[in-house]
């Protein structure tokens, strides 16, 4: 963990690179230092079908949910989840000066007892940064 799941309208495409703001979110999800790096994941999912607000077609959104493990408190929490929603903010002001658009975060908490993973990604990278 943590993992970042993007939902965006389709009406989206052609005015938003997608592929670049899930590095967006990468990024800044390691710069705040409390996410193994071996653990994040972004992927995005393109809604082909939804309905905003009057029905106007030209309205968009972009959703997000970051999954995280239990253990840390709320202020190492809202300060992590503030660093990623601002800089994803700041990559989305073209779209906000465009056009109509709603940009939406929200951090939810895996119970640990409810969640099973596998990963060998960590010792990869364990594994790459002693002998290079």
């Amino acid at each position: 963990m943590p993992h970042f799941t993007i939902e965006y309208s389709a009406n989206l495409d052609g005015r938003l690179d997608i592929a670049g703001v899930c590095e967006v979110v990468r990024k800044a999800a390691s710069e705040t230092g409390i996410f193994p790096l071996g653990g994040i994941r972004v992927r995005a999912v393109r809604c082909e079908h939804y309905a905003i607000a009057d029905a106007r077609q030209d309205y968009g959104f972009l959703d997000m949910v970051l999954r995280i493990g239990e253990g840390r408190d709320l202020p190492t929490r809202q300060k992590a989840g503030e660093h990623v929603f601002q800089a994803l903010s700041k990559h989305l002001d073209p779209v906000f000066a465009a056009s109509k658009f709603a940009l939406s975060f929200d951090m939810q908490i895996n119970d640990k007892d409810t969640s099973w993973k596998r990963n060998n990604i960590h010792d990869a990278l364990k594994a790459e940064a002693a002998y290079g």
